[in-house]
């Protein structure tokens, strides 16, 4: 989290999320969505237990990218260029593309770290790292295209 403004630069919907991060709690986020900047910028918060790798399924977007922030537990999430993806599934309305393939890169996310996933990243979100776990998380939904 605080290397998050060496981002700024990359897109003016991602500054105003970086900027809208750095400045407010994360804490302060009702469950469900939270508006920043209409459909540009907005911050979903939920909660989940964590689950076995083969259990978890990928999904990427094709005009949002995702910045994932874990408010309290800790699962893995892995990251695959979409190129190495087979999709399955396109929603057009909630802009999400369920795909499937390799796992390139796992991450471990805990409070305090940030994920950035791009229109070109597939993510599989909710792994379990030593065993199921509740996951409070906040996702920001950045319009990119």
């Amino acid at each position: 989290m605080k290397y998050l403004e060496n981002y700024f630069g990359i897109g003016r919907h991602l500054d105003t999320a970086i900027q809208y991060l750095k400045s407010h709690s994360l804490e302060e986020l009702k469950a469900g969505r939270n508006d920043v900047d209409g459909e540009d910028v907005f911050i979903n918060r939920f909660g989940y237990e964590t689950m076995a790798e083969e259990k978890a399924a990928f999904e990427a977007h094709e005009f949002y990218a995702d910045i994932h922030l874990v408010l309290s537990g800790k699962e893995m999430i892995g990251v695959t260029d979409m190129d190495l993806m087979t999709v399955t599934a396109i929603d057009k309305v909630t802009d999400s593309v369920d795909c499937d393939g390799p796992v390139e890169n796992r991450l471990c996310m805990a409070p305090g770290k940030v994920l950035i996933v791009l229109p070109e990243d597939a993510h599989k979100v909710k792994i379990a790292l030593d065993g199921p776990e509740r996951v409070e998380k906040a996702v920001v939904k950045v319009r990119m295209k």
